[in-house]
């Protein structure tokens, strides 16, 4: 039974930190493997009017990433490292290109909840709570809300 659920998106009030928590029918390993197979990535990643392309993509920890989004002729791009891979957890850095400036720390974690059932939780550390605000005000909880319903969907079809 797939259980459909929103995200919970918190903003620590002392640190300029994102917290995201969802739970997914998934076993920690497909969570990690969605997250690092471009192919899969691409499928899920962000909101459902955009389309999504791997400009570059090495998953492995001391590897960079760069993919680009688009949407009626405009394109979005996003660069980063990935500092450390494991099957429990993702630690890299995050960056929108229109604004080189604005880096996020980023770290996923997948805990396995038992029967088949994994909790995602990620926190972006970013440079100032102005940021962190224009993140949360840039209607991002959409792009993440339908990204994480196409890749409960990619989990129910057995593509993951």
């Amino acid at each position: 039974m797939n259980i459909m659920a929103e995200t919970t998106i918190e903003a620590d009030p002392k640190v300029p930190i994102i917290r995201l928590t969802r739970d997914f029918a998934a076993t920690p390993e497909q969570l990690c493997r969605a997250h690092t197979d471009p192919w899969l990535f691409v499928q899920w990643n962000g909101p459902n009017s955009l389309e999504t392309r791997i400009d570059q993509w090495g998953a492995r920890s001391g590897g960079s990433f760069r993919f680009v989004s688009s949407r009626d002729g405009e394109e979005y791009a996003f660069c980063g490292c990935f500092h450390e891979i494991r099957p429990d957890r993702i630690v890299q850095t995050f960056t929108y290109e229109g604004d080189p400036d604005g880096v996020a720390l980023e770290t996923l974690w997948f805990e396995g909840l038992g029967n088949g059932r994994t909790r995602l939780r990620t926190q972006s550390l970013v440079d100032s709570f102005e940021s962190r605000d224009a993140w949360l005000k840039s209607g991002m909880e959409v792009g993440v809300n339908e990204g994480y319903a196409k890749l409960e969907e990619l989990i129910t079809n057995g593509a993951v």
